[in-house]
């Protein structure tokens, strides 16, 4: 079944929900960076676009992207697991990469945990490459790829 949820910027009432998210979906076996005040940070930031995808007005999925002077920088995508593989998280990219193109950014560049073959699988299917490996990225103790797209 596929999903159509809806996508929004996150406001600051997001921001527990966002962190507990990237807790459970992402930072799973590490301490928990993603804070919801270091989210709220984001939230507030100019430079960044902290989105979420609804599903009768629950958050199933959410993205950050950082945008810089000539390229953009994922830096988390999580999607619930009830959700998985209904297309929320290739909708919640292509909404950034959408921003990212309107802002006349050449590039988008990531990080993924080495270990994570779901996340690196669905990059690969939206056309980024490795062209890195920054060992100990997450906290001393699991590797990262670098992964990157041209627009």
């Amino acid at each position: 079944m596929i999903i159509v949820p809806t996508i929004r910027l996150a406001t600051l009432r997001d921001a527990r929900a966002i962190a507990e998210m990237s807790r459970d979906e992402i930072e799973m076996g590490l301490a928990w960076t993603w804070t919801p005040e270091r989210v709220r940070r984001s939230i507030r930031d100019r430079a960044i676009n902290v989105a979420v995808a609804l599903e009768h007005s629950k958050i199933v999925g959410f993205g950050i992207m950082h945008y810089g002077d000539d390229k953009a920088r994922l830096l988390l995508l999580a999607v619930g697991r009830a959700v998985r593989e209904q297309g929320v998280g290739g909708r919640l990219h292509d909404w950034l990469e959408k921003c990212a193109r309107m802002a006349g950014l050449t590039r988008i560049e990531l990080e993924a945990r080495a270990d994570n073959l779901e996340a690196l699988a669905f990059y690969g299917l939206r056309g980024y490459e490795r062209f890195d490996t920054a060992h100990g990225y997450y906290q001393g103790r699991i590797d990262a790829f670098r992964l990157a797209k041209s627009l």
